[in-house]
């Protein structure tokens, strides 16, 4: 017996984006620091612990989970899986404030003028660049 693909045409949208770290709580502070946003209700485990931290940003939500097995990527030896583009009205006030944050800044930066990478406190790469005008 054999089966036939379907042809139609899926529309899905995506409702959030999940970002392990070491610390979600810590990671999630972060980014809704630097994104203008807040830390939404935590959710628990199957033991109560909080271990996933939401963030939303307009109609995007980013949660950002805790575990104990996570590692930082060794960027730049390493290619990554992912990693987030934030763009900024003033980049150097952007970065300034993100290192306060505990964002790191590496001696590797391939973006030349284009955008500066940074380290967020889980230890994996972020860009920021120059928002532009829309």
């Amino acid at each position: 017996m054999s089966t036939t693909p379907s042809t139609g045409t899926l529309s899905g949208s995506v409702i959030s984006y999940a970002i392990w770290a070491d610390d979600g709580r810590r990671l999630a502070e972060f980014y809704a620091a630097a994104l203008g946003s807040e830390v939404g209700e935590p959710y628990p485990d199957e033991h109560g612990n909080e271990v996933a931290f939401p963030v939303t940003v307009g109609n995007a939500m980013y949660v950002f989970w805790t575990s104990s097995s996570f590692t930082a990527p060794a960027w730049p030896q390493q290619e990554l899986p992912f990693h987030m583009d934030l763009a900024f009205p003033d980049v150097a006030a952007a970065e300034k404030r993100l290192l306060e944050l505990g964002a790191n800044k590496p001696d590797f930066q391939p973006g030349g003028e284009h955008w500066t990478v940074l380290l967020d406190p889980s230890g994996q790469p972020l860009c920021i660049s120059q928002a532009q005008p829309s």
